[in-house]
């Protein structure tokens, strides 16, 4: 498989970064940090955007930079970028835009047909518009469109969500998600939202203070103290990976499947069978010792507890819980409920419970549907 590899060093005085690694050059990878980790200047420096930046950077098998004198400007790179602002030609409609981006495109064989990109994005009742006249959510698909139109080995996405309320995002990801897929070029993708990075990501590289910290595949790097350090102790949890099962349009619902379990989520477009990802916050989940008739959670789970992990100087108590069906390496859930609530269920290691987890937990949450795990 190609791969992207770097070594490069940022220095800014107060601010430095170091980071080296090598990227499979497949699917996507998110990068993820709290505000001035380094996210940004990673992007751009690999993409010949960042004059400070020092080392080498290697797409498949060509040399962009070296420390010998190489240094190949952006355009040259064969490495698309879109901005948080989308940064689109004012003075150009939004065919001009997308019309400019093949003028400049990379040559080759393979390179995405207009056509099949404004269907891919859902441009075409935009094609017409004024850039100035549309919305965030528009504005960005545009400026996807544009940087798919110039034929890049690569695409760099860098927060372009962070503007965006969160119907808009829902909107947006499941387009973002199909890109790899359907154009066989892979991505990079920087957010801080724990939430985007579970619904997109393949890997996850972690960035703390200009350095890597963790790096590894999704599910197993969000689950590392790392990702909490991002995303906050109150938003932990773990990603379950599920499949579709069913609809109920009456109540605008989907059944999906967990480990031979089952699930009702708000509703997700797809068809039975469709892989869909979960992410399930710990705070989010209540522990009962049985089932529970007469109450309006659905979602009940049957698990075994396998650790338990107090917090002295709070009220709570986080456990980790296996569920039934599954093997030693998971699916896991997290529950963070209060230590008296421990005490009096009488809960111990090895016990079997209850996992309660109610449907609007997942209201306004991002969920996309069709893609592996």
């Amino acid at each position: 498989m190609s791969a992207l590899a770097f070594d490069l060093s940022v220095d800014h005085g107060a601010f430095a970064m170091r980071a080296c690694e090598t990227l499979p050059l497949a699917g996507i990878t998110a990068v993820m940090g709290a505000s001035g980790s380094g996210k940004s200047t990673l992007l751009r420096a690999l993409a010949g955007l960042e004059p400070a930046a020092r080392g080498r950077v290697q797409l498949g098998g060509t040399l962009l930079q070296d420390a010998a004198g190489v240094r190949l400007p952006p355009h040259r790179r064969g490495i698309g970028y879109v901005f948080q602002d989308a940064r689109l030609f004012a003075h150009r409609g939004v065919a001009g835009n997308l019309r400019y981006a093949l003028h400049r495109a990379r040559p080759g064989a393979d390179a995405p047909g207009f056509d099949e990109v404004v269907a891919a994005l859902d441009l075409a009742p935009l094609l017409g518009r004024r850039v100035g006249g549309l919305s965030g959510g528009e504005r960005q698909r545009v400026a996807i469109a544009r940087a798919l139109l110039a034929n890049p080995r690569l695409l760099l996405l860098d927060e372009p969500l962070a503007a965006l309320d969160l119907k808009r995002k829902a909107e947006l990801l499941p387009y973002i998600r199909h890109l790899p897929g359907r154009f066989g070029i892979p991505l990079i993708y920087v957010s801080h939202a724990v939430e985007e990075v579970a619904q997109l990501a393949d890997e996850v590289l972690i960035l703390t203070a200009g350095r890597v910290v963790a790096r590894g595949e999704v599910h197993a790097v969000l689950e590392q103290p790392q990702a909490e350090a991002v995303s906050g102790h109150f938003e932990a949890g773990v990603l379950l990976h599920a499949h579709v099962l069913g609809q109920a349009p009456d109540y605008a619902l989907t059944e999906v499947e967990v480990s031979g379990q089952r699930l009702w989520l708000p509703h997700i477009d797809d068809a039975p069978g469709a892989p869909v990802r979960l992410r399930v916050r710990a705070r989010d989940v209540a522990i009962a010792l049985q089932r529970v008739e007469g109450v309006s959670i659905r979602n009940q789970l049957q698990a075994t507890v396998l650790r338990i992990d107090a917090e002295p100087a709070s009220a709570y108590a986080e456990l980790l819980l296996a569920l039934d069906g599954a093997d030693d390496s998971g699916p896991h859930l997290r529950a963070r409920i209060t230590r008296e609530a421990v005490a009096t269920l009488g809960l111990m290691v090895g016990q079997p419970v209850w996992a309660l987890i109610k449907g609007v937990s997942f209201d306004r949450r991002v969920l996309v549907g069709g893609q592996s795990g």
